[in-house]
């Protein structure tokens, strides 16, 4: 399930917008795995954190900097992900990070205003040679909290980050500013759709306030050309052991056989 070369009429509309979507890049099996693994593994517990809004409620995130023998790593690693990804940054492209956001029914809060490079920039990465594959697990919705963007706000390059209750986000004048001049698309997926955006694009999500979880995986790349000229966080260049698309499914299968066999009676 490869992804072919992109057409230029997809590269035309990441240059311009700043993503580009793809419907079922991965199938309802492999999506079914990664939804069974993603609530029984202890690792993924263990490794999450809490971000307040600017209202104070609480959203959960996972951050693994190291790619492993699970399903989280073989999609990261995947062909489908990492070709399309170097292809739209325009060279080699290497793992910086991965994450799965964990939006939880009536009390998953918000993610304020942001660009991804406002972070990295900080991390030693000169350019904005950066991308994110968001990955939806559940089903996105306006009431659950979906991803919103500003199509075309990569293009206002990299703009000042400061404190938004326990987040760092960008000023609201600023961003007021912004949507009397660019539009805003809540991005509503299904499970297995993919988001691939630039590290400039600006994006939000509201509060969960529906009865349905919201969590989604999100495959982060650096150009190997970027690589952080002093490690501060998240990595530096390594070479990309890519692996063939079924791989996916044979991981996420084994790894649910374990977690199932570890399981309390």
């Amino acid at each position: 399930m490869s992804r072919p070369e992109l057409s230029p009429q997809q590269r035309t509309q990441f240059e311009e917008t700043g993503y580009l979507r793809w419907n079922s890049l991965f199938s309802d099996r492999e999506m079914e795995l990664l939804h069974r693994i993603a609530r029984r593994d202890r690792v993924i517990e263990e490794a999450a954190t809490t971000r307040s809004d600017a209202s104070g409620a609480s959203t959960v995130l996972a951050v693994q900097d190291q790619l492993g023998d699970d399903m989280c790593s073989a999609i990261a690693r995947s062909a489908r992900v990492v070709e399309t990804a170097a292809q739209l940054i325009g060279e080699e492209v290497y793992h910086y990070h991965h994450k799965l956001m964990l939006k939880e029914p009536r009390v998953g809060g918000a993610w304020e205003w942001h660009q991804d490079y406002g972070y990295w920039y900080n991390y030693g990465c000169l350019y904005p040679r950066m991308l994110s594959c968001y990955v939806a697990i559940d089903r996105a919705t306006r009431r659950n909290g979906c991803l919103q963007v500003i199509p075309g706000s990569h293009s206002l390059g990299r703009l000042e980050h400061g404190k938004v209750g326990g987040q760092t986000g960008v000023d609201q004048e600023r961003i007021d500013a912004i949507l009397a001049r660019l539009p805003l698309q809540h991005v509503k997926m299904e499970p297995g759709d993919a988001l691939f955006f630039h590290g400039n694009l600006l994006h939000r999500s509201d509060k969960n306030t529906s009865d349905d979880p919201r969590w989604s995986l999100i495959c982060c790349y650096n150009a190997r050309s970027n690589s952080p000229y002093r490690e501060i966080r998240h990595n530096a260049y390594r070479p990309l052991e890519v692996l063939a698309d079924g791989e996916i499914e044979r991981v996420g299968t084994r790894q649910l056989a374990q977690l199932e066999r570890a399981a309390p009676r």
